[in-house]
């Protein structure tokens, strides 16, 4: 009784509180609606309209446009009037909005002061006042937003010097102030110093305070700035020392410090390996990357390569006057180069590469007079090629190696550079040169071994005079405007291993006197106006080393050359070799030269530039051309090819079989032809096989299947019509030969449905006869004719053994092919045996020991039964003719020796005259066709019917 009274007591509590509770929500949210009435009452042009219209106490403040509240108590948290082009002042009623996290206006007209009631929102996180018209000193009090996380106030008019918001303020401030992530406050009217107290915010990632009037240095402090990863410090007047700890933040990736008065330079050490280790308590020949001499201890060599540094070279390296090897590259150096480098005379080895220098490439390089190798390669140097080479009264002659590809250097090649008789690597190539190349370059090439001016503009014709003992290994001009033909003098370069022309406007035939250059491995003509046959070659080597020869993109007509082919022993034999993959490159005194970077191949359907090249590396391209006629079974000798692209000829006849012994072949291109037949199987031997193209060929007949072909999709096939099976949409008939597309409605359903219906039909039959025979126990029906049954075989074969002690299937089985018109019933075994697939139905009745199967009729077990009975009733009876069961036994032995030998399934089902021949035949009974019409009709309900009620045990009394 006393919960009775309680309860309602409870449930006016609650209503109150939850009424109560409306009430607040009901009046917070009014205030906040109030507020941001406020804030619209100050804006003074709203040229869209989208406060006006929008702004409304009819709908709720969670509707109006830039307002989003939170979903549990429905209070304002974020406000986003962002590139609305609004014109007006903050009003302090804005403060009000005790909720508030996010505050974004950036980028209208608001203008005048911020008011300080913003300080009662300690819930801000997000403040951005970017691109506005805010004047006045840059507030104090921001340092009182203690989750404030992001602070932007780029892009306006405040002045005054950076204030305490993160430095004045008492020390507890700082703490409030730690999530500060980003500091954003360009462009503005701030001057003084930078406080070192701002590096105390530990989270800080960006800082950005450029296009101000700060003064003095950067605090060392800044080092605390760990997280830091964009620092913009740029356009100010600050001066003195760049503080060397800016090299220890490891996660900065933008620095600006430009338009500065700094001095000193920025050594950003990310791997610490400079910072750690050059010390002054260890001594100079120490140190890491630094070798002295080991007679007067003073740096003969400085090697700081491949350590990601990023600074200037500063001026002082010049003093280092016994140096003699100095290589800086693959890092981040940058800036101009001073000329105090002039200083170092005993300069060998000087490597500049991979690094971001700009401005022009200096002309005083030709001052060092012992040095040998000068590398500038990537890199920003522009303007022409200086005097460094020719234009100096002495240039140095001791100079082998020079190397200023993939800069912005433009104009011609001076002629005076053919005066360095002493240089054996020259690579100009990926700039902007042009003109012609100079026809005294060839007379180098007594010296010269590696020759790269690729990637240019230039023009005119290959130099015609190469020396009579040329040296040259690698000859490159692709990528320019050459034009003319291959001047013949090359054949003198007896060294070649590279040749590359590729990309010009070469008109010649194809050069067979190349042949006799029995060095040469890779021979590039690709898209140029090369024409003709390739006819037999004269030459007595015949390009027994081409490895990779590319012939794409020219006008080359005829059969395909199959001497040629037979000629290409690195290819035929290259596999047997069993060598350890080596690059292209030549290794001489201390350098090691790839001089095949950069060469573009068309792989694997795609153009890929190598940065260097195995010598296994075996490539045939002759695509793009007007080659005719069949394929060379001598194609399939090649067994060390990696790429044959025939693609886009006019080749015809059938793909040989032979090419299924490329056994390291990767890509098959053969699109775009006239081949005609099939697919050879032997394809599915190439096991590396990634890329096959045969589209647009006529082609015909099954796609082979398995290993690589089952990865290859539509896009290798298209366009052949005659083509079929997987990938394609069209399956093959393999009975007729004919295309039949794939349809699953109605043929491969139809006999599935015919079969489970039989099945079904079979099982129900089955299930009820065995439970009828199961509850009664005595059939009269079905226990007549076994009694008949056995009465009329005991009395026949005079066998006295009780039947209960023989297998009833054996009984029910022999007698009813016995009793019945024997015709019918050897046709009902027959169809056992098939359905039964012949040892299935034999091995399960061997599992049984009383009798083991209607062939086995002589075994053990059954004489010994036999015998027993024979003994009891020996004075009743004697024994008889067992013909009858010779003619049983005989029937039976003969259809199951049919069955295996001569007949299947598939015959059964199709042959029904071959069946009721057969089955006459062994029975020597005349089998009309009306029986077995109608005996395969209900074929699946006979068997099933069969197999559940006589194979099934049931104990019969006499």
């Amino acid at each position: 009784m006393a919960k009775t009274i309680f309860l309602p007591f409870l449930l006016l509590a609650l209503l109150v509180l939850f009424g109560a509770s409306l009430s607040v929500n009901s009046l917070n949210i009014t205030a906040d609606q109030l507020n941001l009435l406020a804030l619209k009452s100050y804006i003074s042009h709203d040229p869209h309209n989208l406060l006006e219209t929008n702004w409304s106490t009819s709908t709720s403040v969670c509707n109006w446009i830039g307002v989003t509240c939170r979903s549990r108590h429905h209070r304002v948290i974020a406000l986003n009037l962002s590139n609305m082009d609004l014109t007006g002042t903050i009003p302090s009623q804005l403060g009000n909005l005790s909720f508030l996290a996010c505050l974004d206006i950036h980028s209208n007209s608001f203008h005048g002061s911020l008011p300080i009631e913003l300080t009662n929102l300690h819930r801000l996180k997000y403040l951005n006042l970017s691109n506005n018209s805010f004047d006045g000193e840059l507030p104090s009090w921001f340092g009182y937003f203690p989750k404030l996380q992001s602070l932007s106030l780029s892009h306006n008019y405040f002045n005054g010097v950076v204030p305490s918001i993160l430095g004045g303020l008492p020390s507890r401030i700082f703490d409030n102030f730690s999530k500060l992530q980003a500091l954003n406050l360009p462009q503005n009217r701030i001057f003084g110093k930078i406080p070192s107290s701002l590096f105390k915010c530990k989270e800080l990632t960006y800082l950005s305070l450029y296009n101000n009037t700060l003064e003095g240095s950067i605090p060392r402090e800044i080092e605390k700035l760990t997280s830091l990863e964009y620092l913009y410090l740029d356009h100010n007047n600050l001066k003195g020392e760049i503080p060397l700890v800016l090299g220890n933040l490891t996660s900065l990736t933008t620095l600006s410090l430009s338009y500065n008065f700094l001095t000193g330079i920025v050594c950003r050490d990310p791997h610490n390996l400079l910072i750690t280790n050059w010390s002054t308590s260890t001594s100079v020949c120490n140190w890491i990357g630094v070798t002295c001499g080991s007679r007067h201890r003073r740096v003969i060599a400085l090697n700081l390569s491949n350590m990601d540094l990023t600074s200037t070279i500063p001026s002082q390296l010049g003093n280092l006057s016994f140096l003699a090897w100095l290589d800086i590259h693959s890092n981040n150096f940058h800036g101009s180069l001073p000329i105090e480098l002039t200083k170092l005379h005993r300069l060998k080895y000087l490597n500049f590469n991979n690094n971001s220098f700009d401005g022009e490439l200096p002309s005083w390089f030709g001052y060092f007079p012992k040095l040998q190798s000068l590398s500038l390669s990537d890199n920003y140097f522009n303007g022409v090629v200086p005097s460094i080479l020719g234009r100096i009264p002495t240039p140095p002659p001791s100079l082998l190696w020079y190397f200023v590809s993939r800069n912005k250097l433009v104009g011609d090649i001076p002629s005076s550079m053919c005066n360095s008789s002493s240089l054996k690597v020259l690579t100009l190539w990926n700039n902007s040169f042009n003109g012609t190349i100079p026809e005294c370059i060839g007379n180098l090439s007594s010296s010269l071994k590696h020759l790269d001016l690729g990637n240019n503009n230039f023009h005119g014709k290959i130099p015609e005079s190469f020396a009579k003992y040329c040296t040259l290994q690698s000859l490159r001009i692709k990528n320019n405007q050459i034009g003319g033909s291959l001047p013949r003098s090359l054949g003198n370069c007896k060294n070649l291993n590279l040749l590359d022309v590729g990309n010009n406007n070469l008109n010649d035939t194809f050069p067979n006197w190349l042949g006799n250059l029995d060095h040469l491995q890779v021979l590039v003509l690709r898209s140029n106006k090369f024409f003709g046959q390739m006819g037999n070659s004269d030459a007595t080597v015949s390009f027994t080393r081409l490895r990779v020869i590319d012939l794409s993109c020219n006008n080359f007509s005829g059969y395909l050359p199959t001497n040629f082919f037979k000629n290409l022993h690195s290819i035929r034999k290259g596999h047997e070799n069993k060598l350890e993959p080596e690059y292209m490159e030549d290794v001489s005194d201390y350098i090691a030269f790839n001089y095949a970077y950069g060469l573009s191949l068309t792989v694997k359907g795609s153009e890929i530039e190598f940065q260097s090249l195995l010598t296994i590396w075996m490539v045939i391209d002759f695509s793009d051309n007007q080659f005719f006629g069949e394929l060379p079974k001598t194609l399939g000798e090649l067994h060390s090819l990696i790429l044959l692209n025939l693609s886009h000829n006019c080749l015809t006849g059938p793909i040989p079989s032979s090419l299924g012994d490329l056994s390291e072949l990767e890509s098959l291109d053969l699109s775009s032809n006239k081949f005609q037949g099939r697919i050879p199987t032997e394809l599915t031997n190439l096991e590396f096989l990634e890329v096959l193209n045969l589209s647009q060929n006529n082609l015909e007949g099954p796609i082979p299947q398995g290993k690589q072909f089952d990865t290859f999709t539509n896009d290798s096939y298209k366009e052949n019509s005659g083509l079929c099976g997987l990938p394609l949409s069209k399956r093959c008939d393999n009975d007729r030969g004919t295309l039949i597309k794939f349809d699953r409605d109605d043929d491969e359903l139809n006999w599935k449905f015919s079969l489970l219906m039989g099945y079904g039909c079979g099982l129900v039959l089955g299930l009820s006869m065995g439970y009828i025979v199961f509850t009664t126990g005595k059939p009269w029906w079905l226990i007549r004719i076994v009694e008949r049954v056995q009465e009329r075989f005991t009395k026949r074969k005079g066998y006295g053994y009780d039947p209960n002690e023989v297998n009833e299937r054996y009984y029910l089985m022999v007698e009813e092919v016995r009793t019945y018109k024997d015709r019918m019933n050897c046709i009902v075994s027959l169809g056992i045996c098939i359905k039964s697939d012949s040892g299935n139905l034999e091995r399960i009745m061997r599992n049984n020991r009383k009798v083991r199967s209607i062939y086995d009729f002589e075994d053990d077990e059954f004489v010994r039964l036999r015998r027993k009975k024979e003994d009891e009733a020996m004075e009743k009876r004697r024994d008889r003719p067992r013909k009858g069961h010779s003619r049983l036994l005989a029937c039976t032995t003969s259809l199951k020796k049919f069955v295996i030998e001569s007949l299947s399934v598939s015959d059964f089902k199709n042959e029904p005259d071959t069946f009721a021949e057969a089955a006459s035949r062994k029975c020597r009974q005349p089998a009309k066709k009306e029986e077995i019409d109608a005996l395969q009709h209900n074929l699946g309900t006979w068997l099933s019917f069969l197999s559940l009620f006589f194979l099934q045990p049931y104990p019969f009394s006499k």
